[in-house]
């Protein structure tokens, strides 16, 4: 029998909860990695909100969610998608969205600084997450991830099983001049993402398999048409767990990005144990709006965190917030698994916390109006881009380099 303290790790309120540990262990002065300089925190408040404001004149500002990345360049994407689907009743609509924010966010981890993707439509290249967006949604578009010919906005098991690196790479334009770093790992993902749908048809769809079949597996939860933001995390962490290759693993059970900390002390088998759900939380995001586009009310939003991640991240390293204790080599990467990385993401998630009432009182919003999911996007990780171009022109990559797979980050 799986130890429920284990289960208990799948849950946004244990990422919070582990990472204020990670904190209250650095602010003791226990760490030999990072210290914290709170004094810094003001100037950080100030930043973002310069940053929110400047994007964002009317403060009317939108959740940080894969849809933002699919217009890319002021082109109006999904919506020019979405125009084709007129008699399409709501709920296929929002599993259409599901499947399409499901494949584009397991694809959004980091492009490196070589590839691009130049749009054939428009004649824009693009790099980045907004590249990895725009190609994600073309080749949803081409029916990329659909094994039915005749319905080509899908993405179902069949077709990502059987997706291989060469389409993938052909769809995405990689050549020796144009390297995507980790393909093959984006490859495997989406192969490991077929698998976990075929075996859970209970929230995936019994003969859809199919990243949608969550909104039917979680309209029912939903009382008077409301739906906590935890329920979708929970529901993806429940069923898609087993596709993470540098999750942790512990007595069989798949745990997903879960790294190990010494400040995390319990009598249990979580012991040492920091849950993060980045690439988890930033899908649960992106799937606010297509829930919403059904008719749903998505509540209790500040119960997910902020994203642990290089741009959040990096926006605390690079402004003084989060202090490494010796000078970061810019050469070296460090493994995810470090715990030197793992003090860095969860910092990052608890100082987050720590940031958004002060960024709230200078724009005058309340937490309702602004929500972290609004803070990340107005917001932290704009910010985090910009400083980090301004820091270490021209392609601003972050200050701490990391050894990624293409699966985390």
């Amino acid at each position: 029998m799986t130890p429920p303290e284990l289960l208990a790790l799948r849950s946004p309120a244990a990422v919070r909860a582990r990472s204020h540990q990670v904190l209250d262990h650095v602010l003791a002065g226990h760490s030999p990695h990072f210290t914290v300089n709170e004094a810094a925190l003001p100037a950080v408040a100030d930043y973002v909100a310069e940053v929110t404001r400047q994007a964002y004149p009317t403060l009317d500002i939108p959740y940080h969610s894969r849809w933002r990345h699919f217009d890319a360049g002021g082109v109006e994407r999904w919506a020019a998608l979405a125009a084709g689907l007129e008699g399409v009743d709501a709920a296929e609509r929002a599993r259409i969205m599901i499947d399409l924010a499901v494949v584009s966010v397991l694809l959004d981890a980091g492009a490196g600084d070589a590839w691009h993707y130049r749009e054939e439509a428009t004649g824009l290249t693009i790099g980045r997450s907004e590249g990895l967006a725009v190609a994600s949604l073309r080749m949803f578009e081409a029916g990329g991830f659909s094994s039915d010919p005749d319905q080509p906005l899908k993405a179902d098991a069949s077709a990502l099983i059987r997706l291989d690196a060469a389409t993938l790479g052909r769809f995405f334009q990689v050549s020796e001049d144009n390297p995507l770093v980790g393909l093959e790992g984006r490859v495997a993902l989406l192969n490991r993402l077929g698998q976990a749908l075929a075996a859970r048809p209970n929230l995936f769809g019994d003969g859809q398999f199919r990243p949608g079949g969550l909104y039917d597996a979680l309209i029912g939860v939903a009382k008077v048409g409301r739906l906590p933001a935890a329920r979708i995390l929970e529901a993806l962490l429940d069923g898609l767990s087993t596709i993470w290759p540098a999750g942790l693993t512990i007595d069989g059970l798949a745990l997903g990005d879960v790294g190990r900390h010494a400040a995390i002390t319990v009598p249990d088998a979580s012991n040492g144990l920091v849950p993060f759900h980045k690439l988890s939380q930033w899908l649960t995001y992106s799937l606010l709006e297509p829930f919403e586009a059904a008719g749903l009310a998505i509540t209790d939003l500040d119960a997910l965190t902020a994203l642990p991640e290089y741009r959040n991240g990096g926006l605390l390293v690079d402004l003084g917030l989060i202090v490494p204790r010796a000078a970061i080599d810019p050469a070296q990467k460090h493994p995810v698994s470090s715990e030197f990385v793992v003090e860095w993401r969860a910092l990052t998630v608890a100082l987050m916390d720590r940031l958004a009432d002060p960024v709230r009182e200078r724009l005058g919003l309340d937490p309702w109006q602004f929500p972290l999911a609004k803070m990340l996007q107005g917001g932290t990780w704009t910010a985090g881009r910009r400083i980090a171009a301004e820091k270490r022109p021209p392609a601003g990559p972050p200050p701490i380099a990391i050894d990624a797979d293409g699966t985390v980050f």
